[in-house]
């Protein structure tokens, strides 16, 4: 498994926009993402870095593999 990278929430967001996701609103510092179809949502913190642990919890809940999030990054 690849190692995740430290990212800033912009980078975290176009990524997941390529694999479907839309942003949905803002609370607060979260943005929140949602999928048609999918049950989850996803909360990325508007911070100045997203943690590696959080990045990978979103992306576990998003339900892709490390893998197809950072081909995902590559596209943006």
């Amino acid at each position: 498994m690849p190692p995740v990278p430290v990212l800033k929430p912009r980078e975290v967001i176009r990524a997941f926009e390529k694999l479907g996701w839309e942003v949905s609103r803002q609370r607060g510092s979260h943005i929140i993402l949602t999928k048609p179809g999918h049950i989850a949502s996803l909360s990325v913190p508007n911070h100045s870095e997203i943690a590696r642990g959080t990045l990978r919890s979103l992306i576990s809940k998003a339900g892709v593999t490390v893998d197809e999030f950072l081909e995902g990054l590559e596209k943006s």
